[in-house]
C-alpha cells in the first residue's frame, strides 16, 4: 500500500493547519500512523490520493448511512447549488426539513436548524437554562457533547463534584455549573440530584454512548433518567447527534420508546452536510428568540444546500425503513467475527453492538462505562487498525470511536471484512 502522496500532503498541512488536520482524531496519532488524505468516495468505498481503495466503516463518523455519493442526494444537491449557495433568508426547505424531523420524533414539536452538533448542544443547554431558570447541568463521564466551553469536561475524583475544564483555554468558571455523573450508574445521578436537584436545569445524555467507543445503556437506565428528571422538574436532553436517524428512523428515542424533553441532532439530519438541529416541546422551544428571551442565531443556519441533502436523505430512509434491520444484521455479523477472532486466538476482546453501531474493545469486559472502556489495550487496537487498513478495511483511527455500517455495504463487503478479521 503506497501512501507517498498522503504523507506529502500531511507534511505540507502541518505548516499551515494545527496538527495538520481540522479535527484531532483525523491525525491518526493514537494509532501511530500518518493520516490518509481522501480523494473521493462512492457507495461503501473511499479512495485516497494514492489510489488505494478501502471498504469504509467510518462513514464520515456516522452521517454516511446511505454510503458515499448517493445518486438521489447528489442530484438534488447539484440542482440546489445552481440556484445559489446561501441567502441568509428563509427558504421552503427549512420548513420541509423541520416538518420531517417533527414527524419522525414525536418528542420534537418545534425545531431550530443550526450548523454543527456543538452548536446544537450549546443552544439546547442555553434554552434549558432559560426555560427552567436554573443553572446546573448534569452530563456523564465519557459522553461527548461537542467542544463548547461548559461541556468540555470530565469527572473529578468523585462523581459528586463540579467538573473542571478538560481543555486549556477554558476558565474554571465556565464549568462551575456542569456536574458529572457516571454513565449507567444510577447512584451517582441520585447523589447529584439529592445535592443539586432544585438547581439542575437538565440532564444531558448520549442515549447510546458513541464517543468512548460504543457503550450501551443498561436496561432501565434511560427510563430512570426520564423518571428522576420529572421528579425534580429538570429537563432530559437526548444528544442524538450520532444516534438520530441511525438507530431507527425515530432515533434512539424511537428505538427505546422514551420521550426526552429536548433532542439534539446532527450528521444524518444534514445528509452529511454541515448542519444540525435542536428541538423539543413547544413551550420550551418558544423560549428561543425571536419569540422568547434565549438568544441564538446563525447566518448559515438552515443553509439551502444542507437542507436539500438532509431532506433527500430522510426521504430515502423513511421510504426504506427496512434498511435499519438489514444494516443491523450486517453489524451483528461483523461483531461476531471479531468475537470469534478473540476466542480462537485467546485475545481479550469485547464487542459492543447495537443497530449499525459497533466497537471492539481489547479488554476482557464487560464494557459498560468510561472506566471499563478505558481499560482497553490501546496498542492492541493500534495493531488491529493497521492490519485492517493494510487489507483495505478502513475503521476508526481511535479505540474510542464507533464503527458504522451503511446501507451501501454489500454482503460481499461484509464477508470480505469478516474474513480479514478472522485471519488477523
Amino acid at each position: 500500500m503506497k501512501t507517498e502522496r498522503s504523507q506529502q500532503l500531511f507534511e505540507m498541512s502541518l505548516e499551515k493547519i494545527p496538527g495538520g488536520v481540522n479535527s484531532p482524531v483525523r491525525a491518526f496519532r493514537s494509532v501511530g500512523r500518518t493520516p490518509l488524505f481522501i480523494d473521493h468516495g462512492k457507495g461503501s468505498r473511499i479512495v485516497d490520493v494514492d489510489g488505494n481503495e478501502y471498504i469504509d466503516y467510518v462513514c464520515s463518523w456516522g452521517p454516511g448511512i446511505l454510503g458515499h455519493a448517493h445518486p438521489q442526494v447528489i442530484e438534488a444537491v447539484k440542482k440546489a447549488c445552481e440556484k445559489g449557495l446561501t441567502y441568509g433568508a428563509p427558504t421552503e426547505n427549512e420548513l420541509i426539513l423541520a416538518d420531517m424531523i417533527c414527524d419522525a420524533l414525536p418528542s420534537v414539536e418545534k425545531v431550530r436548524l443550526v450548523s454543527s452538533g456543538t452548536e446544537a448542544v450549546m443552544s439546547a443547554i442555553r434554552t434549558a437554562r432559560g426555560y427552567t431558570g436554573r443553572d446546573y447541568i448534569i452530563k456523564f463521564k465519557g459522553n461527548y457533547h461537542g467542544h463548547s466551553d461548559g461541556l468540555l469536561v470530565k469527572a473529578g475524583s468523585a462523581a459528586l463534584t463540579t467538573a473542571v475544564p478538560d481543555s486549556s483555554g477554558v476558565p474554571a468558571g465556565y464549568t462551575h455549573s456542569t456536574l458529572v455523573a457516571l454513565y449507567n450508574d444510577r447512584e451517582s445521578v441520585e447523589e447529584l440530584m439529592k445535592a443539586y436537584g432544585e438547581q439542575v436545569a437538565a440532564i444531558i445524555v448520549e442515549p447510546v454512548a458513541a464517543n468512548m467507543g460504543v457503550v450501551l445503556p443498561e436496561p432501565g437506565f434511560l427510563e430512570f433518567l426520564r423518571a428522576i428528571t420529572e421528579q425534580y422538574g429538570s429537563l432530559l436532553i437526548f444528544d442524538e447527534v450520532i444516534t438520530g436517524f441511525r438507530l431507527s428512523y425515530g432515533g434512539a428515542q424511537g428505538f427505546f420508546g422514551i420521550r426526552p424533553d429536548m433532542t439534539t441532532m446532527g450528521k444524518i439530519v444534514g445528509g452529511g452536510m454541515p448542519m444540525a438541529a435542536y428541538g423539543g416541546k413547544k413551550e420550551i422551544m418558544d423560549m428561543v428568540s425571536p419569540v422568547g428571551p434565549v438568544y441564538q442565531a446563525g447566518t448559515l443556519s438552515g443553509n439551502p444546500i444542507a437542507t436539500t441533502a438532509g431532506i433527500e436523505t430522510l426521504k430515502i430512509l423513511k421510504d426504506h425503513q427496512e434498511y435499519y434491520g438489514q444494516i443491523a444484521a450486517k453489524a451483528e455479523k461483523l461483531a461476531e467475527a471479531l468475537r470469534e477472532r478473540g476466542r480462537e486466538k485467546g485475545i481479550p476482546v469485547t464487542v459492543n453492538q447495537i443497530g449499525s453501531l459497533l466497537c471492539a474493545f481489547f479488554t476482557e469486559g464487560p464494557v459498560k462505562d468510561y472506566d471499563s472502556a478505558t481499560s482497553s489495550d490501546l496498542n492492541a487496537y493500534s495493531e488491529y487498525f493497521g492490519r485492517m487498513l493494510e487489507n483495505g478495511i478502513y475503521v476508526a483511527p481511535s479505540q474510542y470511536e464507533a464503527m458504522f455500517v451503511s446501507a451501501a455495504h454489500t454482503d460481499q463487503d461484509i464477508d470480505r471484512t469478516c474474513e480479514i478479521m478472522r485471519e488477523m
